[in-house]
């Protein structure tokens, strides 16, 4: 079988969530001895031998790399709808070139103008408009709920765009919770099915009885983004500070702006940007909750992470994080709602800690029954055959 795997980025330590995800992709099919056709943006137009390095060898030997810029540079409402779009373009014109394939997977937008022109029959040749071609619009943000009004009409400029690609494609792969239903009423007569997001197992720590802290340390890992839910987060530990001084620290992992962090807090650490998978793991593996308190995701890789780490999860009830987050392993609170961040907090700043032990060890179990990367990819190539079968029959 050879797939053709159309995003907009490939590296998963310099990128976000799609990009991770597109990586792991690649990485998991050539391992399963799947030829794949990765198309990529990146700034150069050439893979470096550095990009490389975060594939094996024996990966490299089933990826075939296609790079392509991602036009920058414009500066009106909506300029990243029109980007993308024209990414698209090139993604097609160096697709009808190539080799063919019998499955098409478009991460976002990558795949719009491939998707017009099936819609059109304007692949007739070598077979290429018989394709079957999924996609994946991950968190569908602009379908969920905004900040502010700024993102609000952000949103409202993306939506028609997305339905667009949504109700083109053969199938769409949702990750599941609350998106899923946002794509069946968007598209109602196309196939959806869930596949949620993965992890390696090499984030897997065995045990969470080393975890001796004497205070909870809590952790938030991205970037400034206001859906990201900074502002509350940290407007509540403005408040623990006085109300519950020296009982909790909370890290920051990511390029927190300096006029945005709280200073002179003994109770708040920036650790600023940590490229290195090696040193968001040591941090992850010594504190207690992961904080995502975010207004809109999809199914945060984050969460992932820090569940196979070995830590309770406090995270916003959006995307598909309540498949990730439940009783047994976190606290699920309404997006943009300080008073539950903070009552969350409080309860596993007071948690016995036999209890707290108790809900990371269940991050960890359920991280290896439902989120191992060895499994999902295999559920994807089962539905990519099927596909694939009911296509040429």
């Amino acid at each position: 079988m050879r797939l053709a795997l159309l995003t907009d980025g490939i590296y998963p330590i310099i990128m976000g969530g799609m990009q991770k995800h597109s990586y792991y992709l690649a990485k998991y099919f050539a391992r399963k001895g799947i030829e794949v056709d990765v198309y990529h943006a990146i700034p150069n137009g050439t893979l470096t031998e550095n990009q490389t390095a975060v594939f094996s060898d024996d990966e490299l030997k089933y990826l075939h790399f296609i790079p392509i810029h991602f036009p920058r540079n414009h500066h009106f409402p909506g300029h990243y709808i029109w980007e993308s779009y024209l990414y698209s373009k090139q993604v097609y014109q160096q697709f009808v070139k190539q080799q063919a394939v019998d499955f098409v997977y478009a991460q976002g937008f990558s795949g719009w103008r491939l998707l017009v022109n099936k819609r059109k029959g304007a692949m007739r040749q070598r077979k290429k408009n018989d394709i079957p071609v999924g996609i994946n619009f991950h968190g569908l943000e602009m379908f969920q709920k905004a900040p502010n009004l700024r993102v609000k009409l952000e949103h409202l400029l993306l939506r028609p765009w997305v339905k667009k690609n949504l109700r083109m494609a053969d199938v769409i792969f949702s990750l599941g919770g609350r998106l899923t239903p946002i794509q069946q009423s968007i598209a109602p007569s196309s196939i959806i099915i869930d596949i949620p997001n993965g992890i390696s197992d090499s984030w897997i720590t065995t045990t969470v009885s080393k975890k001796n802290n004497t205070v909870v340390q809590f952790v938030f890992i991205g970037r400034y983004e206001r859906r990201k839910g900074i502002e509350e987060l940290t407007s509540v530990l403005t408040e623990l500070s006085t109300t519950h001084p020296n009982s909790f620290t909370c890290h920051f992992i990511g390029p927190i702006p300096e006029e945005k962090r709280l200073h002179n807090d003994s109770n708040v650490v920036y650790h600023g940007s940590i490229r290195e998978e090696s040193g968001i793991k040591s941090i992850l593996r010594e504190t207690d909750v992961l904080l995502c308190p975010s207004w809109s995701e999809g199914m945060p890789t984050v969460i992932l992470e820090a569940m196979a780490c070995g830590c309770a999860i406090i995270a916003s009830d959006v995307g598909a994080v309540r498949d990730q987050v439940g009783g047994d392993n976190g606290i699920l609170i309404v997006p943009g709602n300080k008073q539950q961040l903070k009552d969350a907090m409080v309860r596993m700043i007071q948690m016995d800690k036999t209890e707290l032990q108790s809900m990371q060890q269940a991050s960890i179990d359920k991280v290896k029954s439902k989120f191992l990367w060895d499994d999902i990819i295999d559920d994807t190539i089962k539905i990519i055959d099927n596909m694939v079968n009911n296509n040429t029959q």
